[in-house]
C-alpha cells in the first residue's frame, strides 16, 4: 500500500456511513459547483442567448449527477470505478463559441446555435469513445508537450473573454472599464487570494465559490445587480432529450473534434492523479481498465450531455484536492455526490441564481479559472526537460497560435475549410505541435542532451 493510502479514512472500495457519505459528497459538490454552471454561463451570455441559459445551466448539473454516478459506479466496461466527479470541459469553450458565433453571424436564431453545438459536441463525443481504446498508442502522439502547449492556449485564448467581464462584460458599451466595475473584480479576485492562502482548507477548494457569492453581496449594496431574473424563474423542468433539434457542420466540427483527443489525455492525467491518492496502483491492468472506463466514461456521458442539451464533459481535477483534505475515497460517495447534482438539475430556479451575478464579479473569478489553466499547461511544459527540439516545437506552436489570435485576418483569404483550421488557436496550436514532434526526430533531440 502506498504512502498516500496510509492517510485514508475510507478506502477506495468501503462504504462510509450515509451521514459522513453524504458529508462527503456535499464537499465534492460545493467544489465542483461553480466549475459545472459558469461554462454555460459563459456560453449563454457571449451568444446573446438570454432567458436560455437559467435552463442550460440547470442541465448542466443534471448530466454531471448522471455521468458523475456511471463514472464512479462503474457500469460493464464505461467509468473508472473511482471517486471521480464529472462536469462542464472549461476545453471546449473556445471552438464552442467559435461555432455559436458562425451560426450567430449567418442570422441564426438561439435554436439554431444551440442545434448546432449540440450537434457537433454529440458526434465529436465517439471519437473519444474510440480512442479510449487505444489510449497506449495515443500517448505516443499526445505526449506531455502537445498536451501542455493546448492547454496552455486554451487558457490564454479565454483570458480575452474574462477580462471583457471583468471590465464590464460585451455589453456594457461605453460604460466597459468604469473604475467601480474594475475595483470590484479585483475585489472578486482578492477575496478568492485570501481565501485560498489564508483559509482552512475547506475554504481553499471553495474559494472562487466564495468570491462569487462575497462579490454579488458587495453588487448588491452597489445597485448592480439585477433581481428580475428570479422573478421569472421556472421552478422545475424536465429534462427534454435533443430540445433544440440537431445540426452539423464539418468545418465547425474539426476544432471539437481535436479537443476530444486532448481530453482523453487530460482525463487519463486525472485518473492517475486520482489512483496515487487513493492509493490504487498506477501500473497493470487494473490501472489501465480503469483508465481506458474512464475516458470511455468521459466520451459516453458527453454524448448524454449533447442529447440532454448541455456541453461535453470531462473529469473534475478539483475533487482529487478534497480526497485529499477529508481522507475519504470512496467511491460510494462519489454516488451520493452525483444524486444531489441531478437534483439541482431538475430546479432551473438554482441556475437562475448564476445569473444575477455581475459581469465584473464573474470576470474576477473566470479571469483567475482562466488564468490557472494556462498556468497548468505550463507547469506540465516545465515538468519536461528544456531540449532544444521542445523548446522549437513550443515556439512555432505559440508563435502560430498567438499570431491567429492577435491578427486573425491573417487567415482572411484562406479557403473556407483551411480558414476555419488555421484561425482556430486552439486547433492550430496542437496540430502544429503534434506535426512538429512527427517531424523532428527524437534522435536529435538526444544528441542535443548530450552536447
Amino acid at each position: 500500500m502506498s504512502k498516500t493510502s496510509t492517510a485514508l479514512v475510507y478506502g477506495l472500495n468501503d462504504v462510509p456511513p450515509p451521514a459522513k457519505s453524504a458529508l462527503a459528497a456535499v464537499q465534492h459538490v460545493l467544489a465542483s459547483i461553480v466549475g459545472i454552471a459558469t461554462p454555460s454561463l459563459i456560453i449563454g451570455g457571449a451568444l446573446g442567448l438570454g432567458a436560455y441559459t437559467s435552463y442550460l445551466i440547470a442541465m448542466a448539473f443534471f448530466v454531471s449527477g448522471i455521468a458523475t454516478f456511471i463514472q464512479c459506479k462503474k457500469i460493464g466496461p464505461v467509468g473508472s470505478g473511482m471517486l471521480s466527479l464529472q462536469g462542464t470541459s472549461f476545453a471546449f469553450l473556445g471552438a464552442v463559441l467559435a461555432a455559436g458565433f458562425a451560426v450567430k453571424g449567418k442570422g441564426g436564431t438561439p435554436e439554431d446555435i444551440l442545434a448546432m453545438i449540440f450537434g457537433l459536441c454529440l458526434v465529436g463525443s465517439v471519437v473519444e469513445i474510440v480512442l479510449s481504446q487505444f489510449l497506449d498508442k495515443l500517448k505516443r502522439v499526445i505526449t506531455p508537450t502537445v498536451t501542455g502547449i493546448v492547454i496552455t492556449i486554451i487558457g490564454l485564448s479565454l483570458i480575452k473573454s474574462g477580462f471583457t467581464d471583468f471590465a464590464g462584460g460585451a455589453r456594457a458599451g461605453e460604460d466597459l472599464g468604469k473604475p467601480i466595475y474594475l475595483l470590484l473584480g479585483a475585489f472578486v479576485v482578492a477575496v478568492i487570494l485570501v481565501m485560498t492562502f489564508v483559509g482552512k482548507p475547506m475554504l481553499r477548494i471553495s474559494a472562487i465559490m466564495i468570491g462569487l457569492i462575497i462579490g454579488t453581496v458587495v453588487a448588491s449594496f452597489l445597485g448592480l445587480v439585477n433581481w428580475s431574473s428570479l422573478g421569472s424563474a421556472q421552478l422545475f423542468a424536465l429534462p427534454i432529450p435533443f430540445k433544440y433539434g440537431f445540426d452539423f457542420d464539418f468545418v465547425l466540427f474539426i476544432p471539437i473534434a481535436f479537443l476530444y483527443l486532448v481530453t482523453a489525455i487530460e482525463t487519463s492525467g486525472d485518473l492517475t492523479a486520482n489512483s496515487v491518492i487513493s492509493g490504487e496502483p498506477v501500473k497493470g491492468d487494473l490501472y489501465m481498465q480503469r483508465i481506458k472506463g474512464g475516458v470511455l466514461g468521459d466520451g459516453i456521458n458527453s454524448a448524454i450531455a449533447a442529447i440532454f442539451n448541455t456541453f461535453p464533459n470531462t473529469t473534475f481535477s478539483q475533487n482529487n484536492g478534497v480526497i485529499q483534505m477529508t481522507g475519504v475515497a470512496s467511491r460510494h460517495v462519489g454516488l451520493w455526490a452525483g444524486g444531489f447534482l441531478l437534483l439541482l438539475g431538475l430546479f432551473p430556479v438554482v441556475g437562475s441564481f448564476f445569473l444575477i451575478i455581475p459581469k465584473p464579479v464573474l470576470g474576477g473569478a473566470t479571469l483567475v479559472l482562466f488564468s490557472t489553466i494556462a498556468v497548468a499547461g505550463v507547469r506540465i511544459l516545465a515538468s519536461q526537460e528544456m531540449t532544444l527540439r521542445r523548446v522549437y516545437i513550443m515556439a512555432v506552436s505559440f508563435g502560430l497560435a498567438l499570431g491567429v489570435t492577435l491578427v486573425p485576418e491573417a487567415t482572411q483569404h484562406l479557403p473556407s475549410l483551411l480558414k476555419q483550421v488555421f484561425a482556430t488557436p486552439i486547433t492550430l496550436a496542437g496540430l502544429s505541435a503534434i506535426f512538429l514532434s512527427l517531424v523532428i526526430p527524437e534522435e536529435a533531440e538526444a544528441e542535443v542532451e548530450m552536447t
